[in-house]
């Protein structure tokens, strides 16, 4: 992925990607929802649950909900952020994915981050901030707190909705 396609070439690619064990027991690849043109805020959580892997949408279940629901409190529009996930398909069992299944899945979320430009980044969870961040972010010690990536973006750390 040297060059950055056409969002709807990535999305393609995206969709046929074997390149880790997720792709032989996943329903759907789940690329992300929201606008990939003028989104400010990228959001990005762990990886699909059940329901993301039946519709092939990001954060649908009950998390998602929650999540749907701060962000209208919070007065943001859809087309305000885009939701994402370290991996794009279901870990089995929802468990962890392995650091060789996220290292298969980050440049798609590179391309994703290089292509929608977002002023913020939101980690959601303590899986999103390890890969995001760094092995030694710890969510319990900053989450709340910014953390600026200058000529970047500023990426902010919280609790992934599931754990609410």
């Amino acid at each position: 992925m040297n060059q950055l396609p056409e969002w709807d070439n990535f999305v393609k690619a995206c969709l046929n990607c074997r390149a880790c064990e997720l792709a032989k027991t996943r329903t759907r690849v789940v690329i992300g929802r929201g606008s990939n043109k003028s989104a400010r805020v990228v959001l990005i959580g762990e990886g699909p649950g059940e329901q993301e892997d039946l519709t092939g949408q990001a954060f649908v279940g009950r998390a998602g909900k929650l999540l749907d629901n701060l962000l209208c409190a919070l007065m943001f529009e859809p087309e305000d952020y885009y939701i994402c996930n370290i991996v794009k398909c279901r870990p089995p069992q929802n468990r962890e994915p392995f650091k060789e299944e996220v290292a298969k899945c980050l440049p798609w979320l590179r391309y994703q981050v290089k292509h929608i430009k977002p002023d913020i980044i939101v980690c959601l969870g303590a899986v999103a901030l390890k890969y995001i961040v760094g092995d030694d972010a710890r969510i319990t010690k900053i989450r709340g707190n910014w953390i600026d990536r200058p000529g970047y973006f500023r990426i902010m750390p919280t609790y992934h909705p599931a754990a609410v």
